[in-house]
């Protein structure tokens, strides 16, 4: 398999793949924030609770 094969198969592989529309992205992109604090929210909370309790 030479190299302009190669690049011609990638190409006719990535023209098959969907393309993602900026609906679907802005979601993904909203599910990522939104784990993003509240993991964050979950984290700072702990260090809260146990900054707390260590000044007891």
């Amino acid at each position: 398999m030479g190299i302009s094969q190669f690049i011609k198969s990638v190409k006719e592989i990535l023209s098959y793949s969907k393309k993602s529309s900026w609906k679907e992205l802005s979601a993904y992109l909203k599910l990522f924030l939104l784990a993003l604090f509240l993991i964050g929210g979950i984290g700072t909370i702990i260090h809260l609770v146990a900054f707390w309790l260590s000044l007891r």
